[in-house]
């Protein structure tokens, strides 16, 4: 039978925001034999197996399965120095050919790999900007006119077609390589001291949706395809479903402010500790009485927040996840990414009522959390996160993306500039804080429901900060998500994800030469003080309810 082969174009280079080239082919030489020219099978082996640096009787085999092929492979993608070798040898020229081939490089290695992704022989492509970005990066292939026999074998390359093939197209990324080397140092340090089951960052602009730096662990190394860990191959910035806990409370107080249910200086009294829902008692890790909206979310009370939960009722609890982004995919260029899970409204109940902003019964990702954070740092608008600079982008990169206003502007700038900076400068977060800057977020420290007691566990826990800065004016926010941590210390967000996350934000803001405005005041972070500050966030940190 005659038909047809593909042979690849060569595929379109990947360049991070400043122009440096993440992912980029290199031609190489690749050597097919002609099997049933070669008449001295034992000599052509001895010849030519040690230069190829394989054994005689490997490719004796290779030949003799193939005895009466016109055409099989038999070393792809070699180097130049190796062909040259090949060359010198007295092969006979009816006995093999050679073909031109892309072999895809990462010049800097292993960095960014769950962004950039996998493009293997013949444009096979994993992961990543590489199989999300494909139809854009592949070109046109080179179609060879070639003979099969009955079992699909290419016995002949009868001819080459006169179809021309076109080079794939060139992508820019919205990542700044340097920023993501520093970001992946923070990662591996983190996992170094914590020895979690997984862990990713993030970092996002607000204003543009534009990411970056991404990082995941475990992870993948192009050098080292053969020994993938356990969840390599997965993002978890967009694979992780996991209920928020209190990264999830401000936006359901923003929405109550949109709703005018509550105001900035509503006062609520969270009972002394101990509020009954029904059936139901909760209780916070402190006996609190009266306390501010600020303090609310400073002192992460889940009283506080139920009581903002009725007010809102189920609906407006489900409108506000809703506008938020919650239960529906990003949309951000990468295969793989999950919707997090929101249950129809019908199926909620009165514990939902309380649940809810406590961030449970609800999963997200960890870059759905981010995004509706940066909404709040935007003014209240949120963008479509992106990895992609487009076109439709003015000189200066500011794009034109898909964006929503969620709630006033006046509110978001309050809930930043005042409880989420707040919960750095004397709550939760008091981990996060930098002398150069004033950071401003949340922390979360959700335990993980255990599917075989059917309770939420009280050892494995999922803790998070999300935040950024300058409080007065965000120009990043990051989160730092760390999956069943094992080792030194109390598990909670403030204690395991906050300082990582204070340091990927402190050397982001260096690297792009942002400098606190005069009119903020950085905390005046005592450093002897942090045992001191790790003793009241394990107090004060632990999400859920006790009954």
């Amino acid at each position: 039978q005659f038909t047809t082969m593909e042979i690849p174009a060569r595929a379109g280079d990947i360049y991070d925001a400043r122009g440096r080239l993440l992912a980029t082919s290199m031609v190489r030489p690749s050597l097919f034999l002609v099997p049933r020219q070669i008449k001295d099978v034992e000599e052509f082996c001895h010849q030519l197996a040690p230069v190829l640096e394989m054994t005689s009787s490997s490719l004796k085999n290779i030949l003799e399965r193939n005895r009466t092929k016109g055409f099989v492979w038999c070393r792809r993608r070699m180097s130049w120095e190796m062909a040259a070798l090949v060359r010198d040898l007295d092969l006979g020229r009816a006995t093999h050919g050679w073909q031109d081939e892309y072999l895809r490089e990462y010049p800097y290695g292993n960095l960014a790999s769950h962004v950039i992704g996998l493009r293997q022989l013949d444009s096979q492509t994993f992961g990543g900007l590489e199989a999300a970005m494909n139809e854009q990066l592949a070109g046109s292939p080179e179609v060879w006119r070639v003979q099969r026999d009955a079992f699909g074998q290419v016995v002949e390359i009868e001819s080459t077609s006169e179809q021309t093939h076109t080079r794939g197209q060139d992508i820019t990324t919205t990542i700044d390589i340097v920023i993501q080397k520093q970001l992946e140092d923070q990662l591996d340090a983190l996992v170094a001291k914590h020895a979690p089951r997984g862990a990713c960052a993030i970092i996002m602009e607000p204003q543009t949706g534009h990411i970056l730096g991404m990082a995941s662990r475990p992870a993948f190394r192009y050098d080292d395809l053969a020994h993938v860990p356990e969840n390599g191959w997965h993002n978890l910035g967009i694979t992780t479903q996991y209920e928020p806990g209190s990264t999830f409370k401000p936006f359901l107080v923003a929405w109550a402010l949109q709703q005018e249910l509550i105001q900035t200086d509503t006062i609520i009294n969270c009972k002394g500790g101990a509020y009954r829902m029904g059936r139901r008692v909760l209780h916070d890790t402190h006996a609190y009485g009266d306390l501010s909206l600020t303090d609310v979310l400073v002192k992460s009370s889940n009283i506080g927040m139920a009581q903002i939960g009725e007010r809102l009722t189920n609906e407006g609890l489900f409108d506000a996840i809703s506008r938020f982004g919650f239960g529906r995919r990003t949309g951000i260029e990468l295969p793989g990414e999950l919707n997090g899970l929101v249950r129809p409204l019908e199926d909620w109940t009165s514990y939902s009522t309380g649940s809810v902003p406590m961030g449970q019964e609800i999963s997200t990702t960890p870059l759905q959390v981010l995004t509706a954070i940066c909404c709040l740092a935007n003014g209240g608008r949120m963008m479509k996160p992106t990895l992609i600079k487009h076109d439709h982008e003015d000189p200066q990169g500011t794009p034109v993306p898909i964006s929503t206003q969620i709630v006033d502007p006046e509110i978001a700038k309050w809930l930043v500039r005042v409880p989420m900076r707040q919960v750095v400068q004397r709550g939760t977060g008091k981990s996060a804080a930098l002398k150069d800057y004033s950071v401003f977020g949340k922390t979360g420290t959700a335990q993980k429901f255990d599917t075989q007691t059917g309770q939420y566990s009280h050892s494995k826990t999922i803790c998070s900060f999300v935040g950024g800065a300058p409080a007065s004016s965000p120009r990043i926010c990051v989160i730092v998500t760390v999956d069943e941590p094992t080792r030194n210390g109390s598990f909670f967000g403030g204690t395991v994800a906050a300082p990582f996350c204070a340091a990927i934000i402190g050397q982001t803001l260096r690297t792009l030469g942002v400098k606190e405005p005069t009119e903020a005041s950085p905390v005046d972070l005592d450093h002897q003080d942090v045992a001191t500050q790790q003793d009241d966030l394990q107090l004060n940190e632990l999400d859920g309810y006790r009954q």
